[in-house]
C-alpha cells in the first residue's frame, strides 16, 4: 500500500493522536529534578525534568500551578500528567496536571554545602570585597569566546567607554575540564597579562550547566585574586557560588559591563564641573586675596601715614618752637638795641634841647635857625618842651659878624 506524503503539520497531528491514546502516556507519573524553572508572563510554568542521565520539558498550565509549593531549581518532585506534542514545533512534552515535591536534588545540596562552608571561612565577608577600578585600561573576560557574553560586553564598553581595552581569554563554561580553564583564565591575568578589572560569566542555563561556577576550585581562585572580578554567571535570578565569593555580582553580562566602565558622557559633563567649580574656586580665591591684600596694605599705610605724619608733626612742633623762642629772644634784643637807639637818639633830639629850656621856631612847618628866613610881621610857631607859641615878629635884630 503505498502511502502519500503527509504534511508536517499531518505528521504532529497524527504523533499527537497516538501519545494521548496511549494508556500509559496519558497518565504518566514521572520523579525528577527541576532545572530551567521559568513562570511566564501568562501564568503558565515552564520547566524540566531530569536525572542522571536524561530530562523532559514540561508544562504546567496557570490553572493547574499551586504557588504555595514554592518550586525552583533542584527540588526532586513526583509530577503526573499526560505526554503530547506541541505541533507547532513538533517536540513532545509533559503536561503536568499535578505535582508534588519530593525531596531537593544533589546538586543543591551540594551548593547549600559548599555555601554554608565557604561563608563560614569568610570567603563571603565584605571586608575582603575589592573596590571595582572607575576608570580601568584595560578589562579581562573570561568566558566562552563563541557566546553572547563577550559580544554583550564588547557592545556595551564600546557605548560606554570605548577607551578600554578588552582581552577575552577562551574558556569552555560547562562540561567536563570547564572549571580548570576558568581558573587557569583567572590565574592568566594576575600572573601574566595584568588588567584593572576580571568579568567573569556565562549565559543563563539549569544548574547543571552553570555548575562549574559553583566548583569549590573556582571559588577560591575567585577569592585568591588580587585583581577585582565581577561574576556575571547567568540571568538575574541565577545565583552561583561564583557570585558570592566575587568583588561584584552583575545579574547579567551587560550590567557586567556598565559595573566595570564609566559612562564617557558623564565623564566629560562631571570634568566640566569640575573645571567649572575649580575656575570659581579659584577667582574666589584670588579675589579674598586681593582684598586681604588690599586691606594689609591700607592698614600698613594707614600705620606708617600715622607713624610718620606723629613723628613729623612732633618735630614741628619742636621746630615752631625753636623757631618761636628764637623770635622772642631776637625780638627781646632787637627791643633792648632799639630801646638803647631810642636812647641816644632822644639825647640828640631837639625835643632833650628843649628840655633844657631852649625852644624851636617853625615859619610854615619849616624850622627857623637865621634871622634871614624870616621878615617883621611873619608868623611864626614858638615850640616849647610844654606846648607852642603863635608870634608875630616885631623887629629882627641880626647879630653883628
Amino acid at each position: 500500500m503505498k502511502i502519500r506524503a503527509l504534511d508536517v503539520s499531518e505528521a504532529n497531528s497524527y504523533i499527537k493522536r497516538i501519545l494521548i491514546n496511549d494508556p500509559i502516556l496519558c497518565s504518566l507519573k514521572i520523579k525528577g529534578e527541576i532545572s530551567n524553572f521559568k513562570v511566564h508572563s501568562s501564568g503558565n510554568v515552564y520547566l524540566s525534568l531530569k536525572d542522571q542521565n536524561s530530562k523532559i520539558n514540561c508544562v504546567i498550565f496557570r490553572n493547574d500551578y499551586d504557588k504555595n509549593l514554592n518550586l525552583e531549581n533542584g527540588t526532586k518532585v513526583i509530577a503526573s500528567g499526560y505526554i503530547s506534542v506541541y505541533e507547532r514545533d513538533g517536540s513532545y512534552q509533559l503536561y503536568i496536571k499535578h505535582i508534588e515535591v519530593s525531596g531537593i536534588g544533589n546538586l543543591y545540596i551540594e551548593f547549600n554545602k559548599l555555601k554554608e562552608k565557604l561563608q563560614k571561612e569568610g570567603l563571603f565577608d565584605y571586608i575582603y570585597k575589592k573596590p571595582i577600578p572607575k576608570i580601568p585600561q584595560s578589562i579581562g573576560v573570561v568566558t566562552s569566546p563563541t557566546g553572547a557574553v563577550i559580544r554583550d560586553i564588547i557592545n556595551v564598553t564600546r557605548r560606554r567607554y570605548p577607551k578600554v581595552h578588552i582581552k577575552l581569554y577562551p574558556v569552555k563554561v560547562q562540561g567536563e575540564g570547564s572549571k580548570d580553564e576558568i581558573c587557569e583564565g583567572i590565574r592568566f591575568f594576575n600572573e601574566v597579562h595584568p588588567v584593572d578589572t576580571i568579568i567573569v560569566g556565562r549565559g543563563g542555563g539549569s544548574i547543571e550547566d552553570l555548575w562549574s561556577f559553583n566548583e569549590e576550585d573556582v571559588a577560591r581562585c575567585v577569592f585568591e585574586s588580587k585583581i577585582p572580578i565581577i561574576s556575571a554567571v547567568g540571568h538575574e535570578i541565577d545565583f552561583t557560588i561564583c557570585d558570592f565569593v566575587a568583588d561584584m555580582r552583575a545579574p547579567t553580562p551587560s550590567a557586567a559591563a556598565e559595573i566595570a566602565t564609566p559612562d564617557l558622557d558623564d565623564l566629560y559633563f562631571k570634568l566640566d564641573n569640575i573645571k567649572t567649580r575649580m575656575n570659581k574656586s579659584l577667582t574666589n580665591i584670588v579675589e579674598y586675596d586681593e582684598q586681604k591684600l588690599k586691606y594689609t596694605f591700607n592698614r600698613i599705610n594707614i600705620i606708617l601715614n600715622d607713624y610718620i605724619i606723629n613723628n613729623k608733626i612732633y618735630e614741628l612742633d619742636n621746630i615752631i618752637e625753636k623757631i618761636n623762642l628764637n623770635i622772642e629772644n631776637k625780638v627781646t634784643k632787637e627791643e633792648m638795641n632799639l630801646k638803647n637807639l631810642g636812647s641816644l637818639l632822644h639825647n640828640l633830639s631837639p625835643l632833650k634841647t628843649l628840655d633844657r629850656g631852649y625852644s624851636i621856631i617853625n615859619k610854615e612847618d619849616v624850622v627857623v635857625n637865621s634871622v634871614l628866613k624870616v621878615s617883621e610881621n611873619d608868623e611864626i610857631e614858638v615850640i616849647l618842651s610844654d606846648g607852642s607859641l603863635d608870634c608875630t615878629v616885631n623887629k629882627i635884630n641880626k647879630k653883628e659878624v
